[in-house]
């Protein structure tokens, strides 16, 4: 599967070899297509597989929204840690484990950082709603993509 993936990935990176460079390229391809999934993975278990109906358990009831999310997070968050430690960052030397914990870390964080950004740039600055979540996306994806290749999936390199 990787090879099948960084073949694909390595012949769509020509037109743009001029514009960013190949690990760049391969975050933006990856973590966009892993989101595309997201997004078709939660608009299908809310409107089709949960019906848009609360998921009641033994314990709690679950909004359709929330459950829909955990859904798409549920698959999206182990293939997004596969695409990023096996095809954008294969060069790092830290155990599986350890990238893991630190790539759940970052995704917890990453969602905070939506929840503060969007809430701070709406109530506080009064901007449009879609123009603060693209903003708050652009510096979200920016801190996620330093962190990833600083920190989640260091290689000896950059030591």
């Amino acid at each position: 599967m990787k090879k099948i993936i960084t073949s694909l990935l390595d012949s769509l990176y020509v037109p743009v070899r001029k514009l960013l460079d190949k690990q760049t390229f391969r975050y933006i391809a990856c973590g966009g297509g892993n989101t595309l999934l997201d997004i078709l993975i939660y608009f299908v278990s809310y409107n089709f597989i949960l019906k848009k109906q609360i998921v009641h358990t033994p314990v709690i009831s679950i909004s359709p929204y929330i459950a829909a999310f955990m859904i798409s997070f549920i698959i999206t968050f182990p293939i997004g840690f596969y695409l990023m430690r096996n095809i954008v960052f294969p060069g790092s030397h830290l155990r599986g484990r350890i990238q893991l914990f630190r790539y759940f870390m970052l995704v917890v964080i990453c969602v905070l950082l939506n929840y503060l950004f969007i809430k701070l740039f709406v109530e506080r600055f009064h901007m449009y709603p879609t123009i603060a979540k693209i903003v708050t996306t652009a510096i979200v994806i920016s801190f996620s993509y330093l962190t990833q290749r600083n920190y989640t999936f260091k290689s000896k390199k950059m030591e």
